[in-house]
């Protein structure tokens, strides 16, 4: 193990935001020639790529007098980017009122009320049903006094944060090497604002884009029409509504993968790589590695997004009993005889 310097001490937890390591994959990928690496953003506070917008949400809503002391942040959220915002608003001394999808992990609910958020909720439904989570936050923000809408779908802060610190972390971090980009969207943020900087900066960088089956991003990158979504499990990720913040120009394909393989290699960059992973990585990580074999070139080079760390999913990915109930059983691991003896 190698010591490096320490960096000088900082004067808050929100100056440790960015600069997430990019770390190489090296038996996922079974044997492929291309290098891939993962930008490791649960290195951040908050555990995921979602405190890059929290802090810059709440930071140009202060610059243009959109969040005053003692105001309030209300934001909708499949829960990483309310953790973002409360790690931000705890620094800051801000109130922060959230609402959930029920579908999403009891993990998250719990870390934000950890720090010290109120949560609220809500059950899974259509966009246009009044107790939809983002209508509800809107509605929310409307009826209290000194209340900040972060607004992620919609705000163009959202994907000018990832122009600003994400893409040029990773053109740096690659000496400029990147060849391929792969992240999944949700708001569409990381992959429309550092898929945009790596472009301008060598448009030849394939920028692709995994999508949850069921979700409606690759169906509507083919046809210019939104078709009709299905449930799925994977959290953060997908939609069955066009964000504002999802920018397709920047986009050169759309992949699909489906919950089983979603979670099978999340289960395998956890085993295998020792980097502790949820269901959208493992989306992600699949993907590149399908590239890495397809390009099959030493001197081409893949990063993908470590979007949040494993921890969020307990109950679900790595909850062998809720595999099992939800068709995955054949993801849990049965230690073989051989297995056993050599554990012993």
């Amino acid at each position: 193990m190698s010591h490096r310097p320490h960096p000088k001490p900082y004067d808050d937890v929100l100056q440790t935001i960015g600069w997430t390591p990019l770390i190489r994959l090296n038996r996922v990928t079974d044997g492929a020639r291309t290098p891939v690496y993962v930008k490791a953003e649960s290195f951040n506070p908050g555990g995921s790529v979602k405190d890059r917008i929290g802090v810059a949400l709440i930071e140009a809503a202060e610059k243009e007098g959109q969040l005053r002391p003692g105001g309030t942040i209300v934001e909708g959220t499949s829960g990483n980017t309310g953790i973002g915002l409360a790690v931000a608003a705890a620094v800051k001394g801000y109130r922060c009122v959230f609402t959930i999808p029920d579908k999403m992990s009891d993990e998250k609910v719990r870390l934000l009320r950890a720090f010290g958020a109120e949560v609220i909720v809500t059950p899974t439904v259509e966009p246009d049903h009044p107790e939809y989570y983002g209508t509800v936050a809107r509605r929310i923000a409307e009826e209290t006094p000194n209340a900040f809408l972060a607004d992620q779908f919609y705000n163009p802060v959202n994907p000018e944060a990832h122009y600003l610190t994400t893409g040029p972390e990773i053109w740096d971090q690659t000496e400029g090497r990147i060849t391929h980009f792969v992240a999944s969207p949700g708001t569409g943020g990381t992959i429309s604002g550092a898929g945009r900087f790596l472009k301008e900066r060598n448009p030849s960088v394939r920028v692709i884009a995994g999508d949850p089956t069921g979700s409606v991003f690759a169906g509507y990158s083919e046809t210019g029409e939104i078709g009709e979504g299905a449930a799925y499990k994977v959290e953060g990720i997908g939609n069955d509504q066009l964000p504002g913040t999802l920018h397709f120009d920047w986009i050169d394909e759309f992949r699909t993968v489906d919950d089983r393989t979603s979670f099978d290699m999340a289960r395998r960059v956890t085993r295998e790589e020792g980097m502790f992973v949820g269901g959208s990585t493992g989306l992600i990580v699949h993907i590149a590695a399908e590239v890495a074999r397809e390009v099959d070139d030493p001197d081409a080079c893949i990063v993908a997004i470590l979007c949040d760390t494993g921890e969020r999913y307990l109950s679900k990915v790595f909850n062998d009993e809720w595999l099992e109930a939800n068709g995955m059983g054949d993801l849990v691991y049965r230690p073989t005889a051989t297995s056993r003896r050599e554990n012993e």
